[in-house]
């Protein structure tokens, strides 16, 4: 199990850190939900980073639950995730998924990440 928090260390906060994310980001890819990661060596824990668009989603409460739900889902299996910087990007569909859906889908996303970044 992670740590019992979701600490400011574990976000990625400047645009910055999102770019260093995008130049050269390793995909794992689903029909509502994309992660792209990046190996940071500089960090000794995966940062994460969340944009769940306005245009796929249209009300901030499903915007807000999906936030939610990718930081739980992130702080339960960071300890199994490489040190690499992590974006969530939410895609069309999302909102109108169950928690249970939603929280199954990161899941096997998490599961690519690590597998691609071991390779």
């Amino acid at each position: 199990m992670g740590s019992a928090s979701f600490t400011k260390e574990q976000r990625l906060l400047k645009p910055a850190h999102f770019e260093y994310v995008f130049q050269d980001a390793t995909p794992a890819a689903s029909p509502h939900i994309t992660v792209l990661a990046r190996l940071n060596s500089n960090n000794s824990a995966p940062r994460l980073g969340i944009t769940i668009p306005k245009k796929k989603v249209k009300l901030a409460v499903q915007r807000n639950r999906i936030k939610r739900l990718v930081r739980e889902s992130f702080r339960l299996y960071a300890d199994q995730l490489p040190n690499a910087d992590i974006i969530v990007i939410g895609k069309s569909g999302i909102g109108d998924m169950q928690n249970n859906q939603i929280t199954d889908l990161l899941e096997k996303q998490w599961r690519k990440i690590v597998k691609r970044c071991k390779s």
